[in-house]
Parts: structure tokens; C-alpha cells; sequence
């Protein structure tokens, strides 16, 4: 699958921002969000599962970012609110590298277990 993520920007602290990421098919796979900053590793900061119904934050960004998807339209979205200079990254999505069983499937944080990474999008947060 090929993804294309796209919404991002330069935004001030407080604002907010969406990020979407378009699948170039139907994925069955929980999707995640991930980011890196300069000088850092790439970090997991949430996750979907295939039919919306799990989701999965790490915890700098749990309050303030939504994860949802929408599979008529293979995009997933992140609403990224109260946007901190901290969160300054290129973030990416990915698919998980296997097909959920259960619709209640649970999402890993594991940056090992996605795989079809997209190209990136950068978001600055000015102070």
C-alpha cells in the first residue's frame, strides 16, 4: 500500500492542525501515526485499528491528538490540538505489517510492526 500523508504546517502554540493520510488502497491493518524530530528517533504517537474502534496514544499527546479513519475514503486523520514547540517533527503514517482478526483488535505501539511508510509531513510549532 502507498501512503501520502499531507496537512501539515508551521502554526503557533496553541493552534491546531490535521494531518491526513491517504492510502492508495483499502488497508485491513491498524494504522499509525508516527514522528521525528531532529536529532531523535522515530516515535509512535497514536494509533487506529482497521474498524475505528481501538485506538492508541503515547502519552504526550493523550487529551490532545485524535486518531480516526475513515475507510470509505482509505484516509486517516490526526486532529492535533493545544500544539506545543515539542511537537515540532516530520510526522509519518504506516500500516501495520498484519491484517487485524478481530474488529476489537488492540494497536501496537511498536514502530517494528508497521511497515508502508509514507513520506512525511513537517509540523512546526513556533512559540
Amino acid at each position: 500500500v502507498h501512503l501520502v500523508e499531507s496537512g501539515g504546517g508551521l502554526v503557533q502554540a496553541g493552534d491546531s492542525l490535521r494531518l491526513a493520510c491517504a492510502a492508495s488502497e483499502r488497508t485491513f491493518s491498524a494504522m499509525g501515526w508516527f514522528r521525528q524530530a531532529p536529532g531523535e528517533q522515530r516515535a509512535f504517537v497514536a494509533g487506529i485499528n482497521s474498524s475505528g474502534s481501538r485506538t492508541n496514544y503515547a502519552d504526550s499527546v493523550k487529551g490532545r491528538f485524535t486518531v480516526s479513519r475513515d475507510n470509505a475514503k482509505n484516509t486517516v486523520y490526526l486532529q492535533m490540538n493545544s500544539l506545543k514547540p515539542e511537537d515540532t517533527a516530520v510526522y509519518y503514517c504506516a500500516a501495520d505489517i498484519y491484517e487485524d482478526i478481530s474488529p476489537l483488535a488492540t494497536v501496537s505501539p511498536a514502530i517494528h510492526d508497521f511497515s508502508s511508510w509514507g513520506q512525511g509531513t513537517q509540523v512546526t510549532v513556533s512559540s
